[in-house]
């Protein structure tokens, strides 16, 4: 395993005394907000319990081997030897999170899941050779404060680097376990690749050359090339998001927003949109101290 931990302060040239931290804020939790800001409430604010699903499980475990796959040399990096590592990463998810067990009802079940998850990784071998990469990091954490205070946080599926005349070659590849995005939706689904471009364009100083997302549902891929223009709209994006969420935090107007994710939610019961009442708002704090309480976030966070 590979996985980077969080550092124990903010990352980035400045020491955290000089730039006083109003919040943080996670691609996952960003794109909460803009699908549904009563959706980002229960998550950020009430911290309601979610129960594990057999889908955001799967996701878990195929991140896993995704991972784990690169440990092997090269050429063992088969299909074959992924689908062998698919069980030891269900082993290790159901000890740390024994409420997955529930989700199957005997072992046909869970069979099937398994032979689900194993078609996922099918999917990855049909979009990259492994034996053919050397990722620079797998499931990398990188944090970085803005001039504004606010910190932004994520974790990397997978970084690429590559030594070129022009200088360093960055290349951030995410996997999703889920279907490509209609082209409607496709702006959406790279804003949280570009997140992570500003995040490492801050850390490291170096642009990445390429973004790509992977879909192994369907076994497409969406791809970017970011510029340095395109980043710094994305800060603007973002800065103007907590700006939102901050006027949520301080009027507590968290507005439910019905859109094609609804019958993924695990909230529906208490939703307005559904007929449902949401409960009473924790005891008001200012914005800042609610979202520095967040924890970091998971190494497989996004959902899908």
């Amino acid at each position: 395993m590979t996985t980077t931990q969080p550092p124990s302060g903010p990352a980035g040239p400045e020491p955290a005394a000089a730039r006083p931290l109003i919040g943080s804020l996670s691609p996952s939790r960003a794109a909460d907000f803009v699908n549904c800001p009563l959706r980002y409430r229960f998550r950020v604010i009430d911290r309601l319990p979610e129960p594990p699903s057999p889908a955001a499980s799967r996701g878990t475990v195929v991140h896993t081997v995704l991972e784990n796959l690169f440990d092997l040399p090269p050429a063992g990096r088969t299909l074959e030897a992924a689908a062998t590592l698919v069980e030891p990463a269900w082993e290790a998810l159901r000890e740390r999170e024994p409420a997955v067990a529930t989700l199957f009802d005997g072992p046909a079940a869970l069979s099937a899941w398994l032979d689900s998850a194993r078609e996922l990784l099918a999917g990855y071998f049909a979009l990259e050779d492994p034996t053919r990469l050397a990722p620079a990091a797998r499931e990398l954490y990188v944090e970085h404060v803005l001039d504004s205070g606010l910190r932004l946080r994520g974790y990397v599926d997978r970084l690429d680097e590559a030594a070129t005349a022009a200088g360093l070659a960055l290349r951030v590849v995410d996997y999703k376990t889920g279907r490509s995005p209609g082209p409607a939706y496709e702006a959406s689904a790279m804003f949280q690749m570009r997140f992570y471009a500003l995040l490492l364009w801050r850390v490291r100083g170096v642009i990445p050359r390429e973004l790509r997302l992977y879909y192994l549902g369907d076994r497409t891929w969406l791809r970017a090339t970011p510029d340095e223009a395109d980043l710094r709209a994305t800060q603007r994006r973002i800065e103007a998001l907590w700006a939102a969420i901050d006027r949520a935090h301080r009027t507590g107007d968290w507005r439910a927003t019905p859109n094609r994710l609804c019958s993924w939610c695990d909230h529906q019961a208490r939703c307005p949109a559904f007929g449902g009442t949401p409960p009473p708002l924790p005891a008001p704090r200012p914005a800042q101290v609610a979202a520095l309480a967040d924890p970091a976030p998971t190494v497989c966070e996004a959902d899908g």
